[in-house]
C-alpha cells in the first residue's frame, strides 16, 4: 500500500505525534509511507528520521483569516497527490480533514479517506455533515469514542476501534537500584507514597483536582506523599493556588521532558483524572507499561486501560473527595503497590503492544481497499 499519514499540529502534537510516528515505524517495513505534517513541527522532525518514511512539509492552517494560505496549501498538496497515487489517505484531525478533502476533488483515481478520532469533542454541524458524506473509515480509539460516533452524521462510515499502542520494550520496569536513585534524586526527604502523572499540566488534566483533594487530608496523611508532574510550566493562578493549600513543597513540577522514563520510574503510582478532550491516554498506558498502577477519572475512555483494584482504581470526574479518599487508600496499600505495578505491566504486555496496534490499523486499511 501506499500510505498518505497527515497531521495538522504545528508544534509539539501531543499524542498525536505519538500515534502517527509510531504508526509509520510499524506500516514502513512493508508499505510506501509519507507522513505530511507542518513545517518546524516535531511530528516532521520525527518523521525525517523513520527509516523508509517520506517526510512533507505540508501545512494545513486553519480559519477564515486565512483563506490565502488556505489555498497555496491546497494547491500545493493537490499537485503532491496528482504526482503520488496514494491507495489511502489517513487523517487525524479537522484541519486537515478539511485540507485534504480540498486537495482531493478531481483527482481521476481519489484515494479512501480514513480518519482517526483522537478527543471527546463533539462530531456535529454542517461542517462534520459535510466531511462524514466523503469519508470511508472511521477509526475510534477507546469503546467509548465509538458509541459517541454511532450518534453523529459518520454513522455512515465504516467504524472501528483500534486502541492506540505504545513501544512496551521502550516502556518497561526499571531496575529497583535506578529506580530508587531517581526518586531520592528527586525527593531526598523519603515520602511514603509518590504520585505523579505524565499527561501534561492543562486545567483539563485534572491535576489540580488531585492537589486539591491532597490538601483535604488530615495533615499526619498530607505529609507522606508528594506529586511529581511532567508538563509545561502550570499557569501562576495554579501555582498560587498549590502555595495557598500550604503544599508548595510537596508539589513538583518536571517541565517538558524529551524522555518521560526517569520520572516515571520516580513514582509509585500514576494518576490521569481528566475532565476534557482526552479518549484513552498515551500517559496511562505508559505508565502502566512502566510497571505503575494508575488512578482515573471515570471520562470517556480512560476507564478502558484499568482493572480495578488489579492494576488501578477508577473515580468519579472531578470529585475530590473521592480522590481524597483513593489516596488514602494508596497510602494504606502503600506494600501492594508494586504487585499492582507488576499487574500493570502484565496487562500493557497483553493490551497496550505497538504491534497489536499497528497489525488492526493495517487490517483496517486491507478492509477498506479493494483486494489485488
Amino acid at each position: 500500500m501506499k500510505i498518505l499519514l497527515t497531521n495538522f499540529h504545528d508544534g509539539d502534537g501531543g499524542g498525536h505525534t505519538t500515534y502517527l510516528a509510531s504508526l509509520a515505524r510499524g506500516l514502513a517495513p512493508c508499505h510506501k509511507v509519507c507522513i505530511a505534517a507542518p513545517p518546524g513541527s516535531r511530528l516532521l522532525c520525527e518523521a525525517g528520521e523513520i527509516p523508509g518514511v517520506t517526510a512533507l512539509a505540508q501545512p494545513f492552517p486553519n480559519g477564515l483569516r486565512q483563506l490565502a494560505a488556505i489555498r497555496r496549501a491546497r494547491n500545493a498538496l493537490a499537485a503532491h497527490l496528482r504526482e503520488h497515487a496514494y491507495d489511502l489517505i489517513h487523517v487525524n484531525g479537522s484541519a486537515d480533514h478539511r485540507l485534504v478533502l480540498a486537495a482531493v476533488r478531481g483527482l481521476p483515481r481519489p484515494p479512501r479517506l480514513v480518519l482517526t478520532k483522537h478527543n471527546s469533542k463533539p462530531m456535529r454541524g454542517i461542517g462534520h455533515w459535510w466531511r462524514a458524506r466523503r469519508t470511508d473509515q472511521l477509526i475510534a480509539v477507546s469503546d467509548y469514542t465509538r458509541r459517541a460516533l454511532a450518534d453523529t452524521a459518520y454513522k455512515r462510515c465504516r467504524m472501528a476501534t483500534v486502541h492506540n499502542g505504545i513501544d512496551t520494550g521502550f516502556y518497561r520496569p526499571w531496575r529497583a537500584g535506578n529506580a530508587r536513585a531517581e526518586r531520592d534524586a528527586l525527593f531526598p526527604d523519603s515520602p511514603t507514597l509518590v504520585l505523579g502523572s505524565n499527561a501534561g499540566t492543562a486545567d483539563y488534566k485534572g491535576w489540580m483536582d488531585l492537589v486539591e483533594a491532597l490538601a483535604r487530608l488530615p495533615a499526619e496523611q498530607r505529609e507522606q506523599v508528594r506529586v511529581l508532574l511532567a508538563g509545561r510550566p502550570p499557569s501562576a493562578t495554579s501555582l498560587a493556588r498549590i502555595e495557598t493549600l500550604g503544599l508548595g513543597g510537596q508539589v513538583r513540577f518536571a517541565g517538558l521532558l524529551h524522555d518521560v522514563r526517569p520520572m516515571i520510574a520516580a513514582i509509585d503510582a500514576g494518576f490521569v483524572l481528566s475532565w476534557d478532550v482526552e479518549t484513552i491516554s498515551f500517559a496511562c498506558r505508559e505508565m502502566m507499561a512502566m510497571g505503575k498502577p494508575v488512578l482515573v477519572s471515570e471520562y470517556a475512555g480512560l476507564p478502558e486501560n484499568i482493572r480495578p483494584g488489579v492494576d488501578g482504581w477508577v473515580v468519579p470526574v472531578r470529585d475530590v473527595a473521592a480522590i481524597a479518599a483513593a489516596i488514602q487508600t494508596l497510602l494504606k496499600q502503600r506494600a501492594k503497590l508494586p504487585a499492582m505495578g507488576e499487574a500493570a505491566r502484565a496487562h500493557a504486555l497483553e493490551v497496550f503492544g505497538i504491534e497489536r496496534f499497528v497489525e488492526r490499523t493495517e487490517a483496517v486499511y486491507r478492509d477498506l481497499l479493494p483486494a489485488d
